[in-house]
């Protein structure tokens, strides 16, 4: 006996119709269950391992439930440093990128032509056609000393700034990577703003100040959360352009030297929580603000 293949496959369409969660769950089945399993059992084996401990002699991983590495990240003051100076430069990256992606999203939302919007847009994401590296090794170049920004302002008179290797490097080069992530949600957010909502508050009298700070802001707040979401995580995960560019440790740092050098991973666990709690509390706040509606 043959099976009927259309009938069959008509039989399971027509099952499949009237049983909305049984289709629900054969589409969101399979990428579910590899979130579950791969990243959130990594993020379990990360917080089960940052409980045990290295053995001094053997260096080796001692399955021992404790709460060592944490009282360590707490009594050492260097660990405390770092978390500060990498939440710090997190915190400069991000604002700094939202007073300079504000201006170019608004314009790109509400005043430039089409041909225009199109232009700035490409300009904008065109830096991450490139490799991350290359961009970070052009901004070390331009920084280091007797390179492109020392030379140009020596020859402008002005004498050299000497930002190489410094937190400063570790900031600009940020804000550059980061700033596409920040411009496009505010874009969004900008660009469904209602026409009639301007007219409004210019009819009623509104100042364009009035009128930015009372209804563009306000609609345009989830996108600007939801931006900084995006450069917030990622300068406080990165450790590779503090190497590159600064002289001077972030958290990611201190976590690649203790899996890869001392071997010490429950400490390097431990560690890596810091950044995980921070950002659980940054977005249980944009979850609040709404943020989430404009990714």
């Amino acid at each position: 006996m043959t099976l009927d293949r259309p009938s069959l496959a008509r039989r399971l369409s027509g099952a499949l119709h009237y049983r909305r969660g049984a289709k629900l769950g054969l589409l969101l089945g399979p990428p579910m269950a590899w979130m579950v399993v791969v990243y959130l059992g990594a993020l379990l084996l990360l917080f089960l391992s940052a409980f045990w401990r290295q053995d001094p002699l053997t260096a080796l991983v001692v399955r021992d439930w404790s709460l060592e590495n944490f009282e360590t990240l707490i009594e050492e003051s260097v660990y405390r440093t770092v978390a500060l100076r990498t939440l710090g430069i997190a915190f400069a990256v991000t604002l700094t990128d939202i007073v300079l992606a504000f201006p170019i999203a608004y314009f790109a939302a509400r005043m430039a032509s089409p041909r225009m919007r199109t232009v700035m847009l490409l300009l904008v994401v065109l830096p991450l056609w490139s490799s991350y590296l290359v961009r970070v090794y052009a901004w070390r170049v331009i920084l280091a000393g007797g390179g492109f920004l020392d030379w140009s302002l020596e020859a402008l008179g002005l004498g050299s700034l000497e930002l190489g290797y410094s937190n400063w490097a570790i900031w600009l080069t940020f804000c550059y990577l980061w700033l596409p992530f920040v411009v496009l949600p505010i874009y969004a957010a900008l660009e469904r703003i209602p026409d009639s909502y301007l007219e409004a508050s210019s009819d009623l009298g509104g100042k364009w100040i009035t009128t930015l700070r009372r209804v563009i802001l306000p609609i345009a707040l989830p996108g600007i959360v939801a931006g900084s979401i995006f450069s917030f995580s990622l300068t406080l995960g990165d450790y590779i352009a503090p190497t590159l560019v600064g002289n001077t440790q972030f958290i990611g740092n201190v976590v690649y030297q203790n899996v890869g050098v001392a071997n010490n991973i429950p400490f390097a666990a431990a560690y890596a929580l810091v950044p995980v709690l921070i950002m659980a509390v940054y977005l249980a706040i944009a979850r609040k603000m709404k943020a989430f509606e404009a990714l």
